[in-house]
C-alpha cells in the first residue's frame, strides 16, 4: 500500500453541506476503493483539510480524489509521499 496526501480546499457550496455525515460518507467512500484512513485534518492556511490516505495504487488514489469531490464539493490536490528513512533508501543510489 501506498501513502497520499490529500489536500482539500472548501468551495462556498461544500461549505453548505459540512456535517459528520458527510465525513462518514467519505470515509465509506476512500474504503470502496481499497484505501486506508490514517488520519483527517482541518488546517489554517492556504489549505483547509489533509487527509493521509493508503491505496494500493495510484489509479485508486486518482478515483478518489475526483470521486471526493463529487461527492463533498471540496477541491483535492493529491500527493503521493514516501517516509524518510524510504526516501534516504532511494537517495542512497543516487
Amino acid at each position: 500500500m501506498a501513502t497520499f496526501f490529500f489536500f482539500g480546499k472548501y468551495t462556498r457550496e461544500a461549505l453548505k453541506e459540512l456535517s459528520s455525515d458527510r465525513t462518514k460518507k467519505a470515509e465509506a467512500l476512500i474504503e470502496k476503493f481499497g484505501g486506508k484512513v490514517h488520519s483527517m485534518y482541518a488546517l489554517f492556511g492556504e489549505k483547509d483539510l489533509v487527509f493521509i490516505l493508503e491505496f494500493p495504487s495510484p489509479q485508486e488514489a486518482m478515483k478518489v480524489s475526483i470521486a471526493l469531490t463529487k461527492l463533498t464539493g471540496i477541491l483535492f490536490s493529491t500527493s503521493p509521499a514516501i517516509t524518510v528513512d524510504e526516501f534516504d533508501k532511494l537517495m542512497r543510489d543516487v
